[in-house]
């Protein structure tokens, strides 16, 4: 299969990640923090290695503010409702996914939303004039999902940094493909999925918090302090309650270790020139609507959205489907980034690629996508 549903997840792991949960599996297979047998203790120490480099790669100052969590929406969810109270207001941006808007909207917590448009310029003074006396926090997304926008977070961070402002980042679809350093870009909260841009298995996501967080989502066992019935709120452990995924952390760390060896900007500039080569081929395409001007390298991650005349968004990707190339209609859980595009009753069908695809397979789904035009009246 030509598989460009990556932004989804990942659709091919690399070697380092498999033989990870292998070794996790096979030779580690015992509860980290908890049993002091050596298998355990073997387990606990692989763990706190990976928190390293997780901590090095996106530029936080230890490992001890790296929080393992079951995903990217569970982070966000860990820094919304465990930072904010009701009398807070926050700042987020018009390309939010749902793993933002639902768990902000359930909290009863004041937003606003700052447009994202063509230029950056203009996206900051969006963010800036937004700004109120009891503003806490920023949070946005470092790329959009729908339409692969890149956030100028860096200088977003600047603002929230000159006001006061706690800044926070989904980094679902940028970690692992765009350079992300936490000092650098003034970042108090990174949230990171995992399975995307870091080619981990899924299931597993991180929090890097370089601040505090008053209340904890969930409580239970840390193997420490067991002795007392009240959980505290001490960076990382007790914000993982239970037993960790082991296989799925050093899967992610195995990941890590691929990203870095093939470089992220040379991740970023082999699977860019193939969503511009989609980009450019689907432009010349009858029918076709495309939903972002132009697709500029460094203001996109590799993502591009498209329809074809009339036809709903899953239909086009169900007939993709049946030519064996994996894409994703609908509304990609993220309404918002949709309403900004007018695309919130048809969807879009979204390409993604990653590393593993070829500009072959990128010509073949073009010529599928053109004799499905063609076969179209409308």
């Amino acid at each position: 299969m030509i598989y460009l549903d990556n932004s989804a997840t990942t659709g091919r792991k690399p070697a380092e990640v498999i033989l990870a949960v292998q070794k996790a599996l096979n030779e580690l297979s015992a509860n980290p923090g908890r049993s002091g047998h050596k298998k355990g203790m073997q387990a606990t120490t692989a763990i706190y290695r990976v928190r390293e480099r997780v901590a090095d790669f996106f530029g936080a100052e230890g490992a001890e503010q790296v929080i393992f969590t079951s995903g990217c929406t569970a982070a966000v969810n860990f820094v919304l409702k465990g930072v904010l109270k009701r009398t807070d207001h926050i700042i987020v941006s018009s390309l939010e996914h749902n793993a933002v808007m639902r768990p902000l909207v359930k909290t009863g917590i004041n937003y606003d939303i700052a447009e994202v448009s063509n230029s950056d310029e203009e996206t900051l003074e969006n963010f800036k004039r937004l700004i109120k006396p009891n503003t806490k926090m920023v949070f946005c997304t470092a790329a959009s999902n729908v339409t692969g926008r890149i956030l100028p977070i860096e200088k977003i961070g600047e603002i929230a940094k000159n006001h006061g402002i706690l800044f926070g980042v989904d980094a679902a679809q940028g970690s692992g493909v765009i350079e992300i350093d936490m000092k650098k870009m003034n970042i108090d909260y990174l949230c990171v999925a995992g399975h995307k841009g870091l080619y981990a298995p899924m299931g597993i996501g991180v929090l890097i918090a370089r601040r505090g967080i008053e209340n904890t989502l969930l409580e239970g066992g840390t193997g420490s302090n067991s002795e007392s019935f009240d959980s505290g709120n001490t960076i990382p452990e007790d914000f993982e309650s239970g037993t960790v995924n082991l296989p799925g952390i050093l899967g992610l760390g195995g990941g890590i270790d691929f990203v870095k060896r093939k470089g992220v900007k040379n991740i970023y500039n082999h699977e860019f020139s193939l969503a511009k080569r989609l980009y450019n081929g689907i432009s010349k395409i009858p029918l076709a609507k495309l939903y972002t001007d132009g697709f500029e390298k460094g203001k996109f991650v590799p993502v591009v959205s498209f329809n074809l005349g009339k036809m709903n968004s899953a239909e086009v990707a169900d007939l993709l489907n049946r030519y064996n190339i994996a894409a994703r209609g609908g509304l990609h859980c993220a309404p918002l980034a949709h309403s900004s595009i007018s695309t919130l009753k048809s969807g879009t069908v979204r390409l993604s690629p990653s590393v593993f695809n070829t500009a072959g397979e990128i010509d073949f789904t073009l010529k599928v996508i053109d004799k499905i035009s063609r076969t179209r009246k409308d």
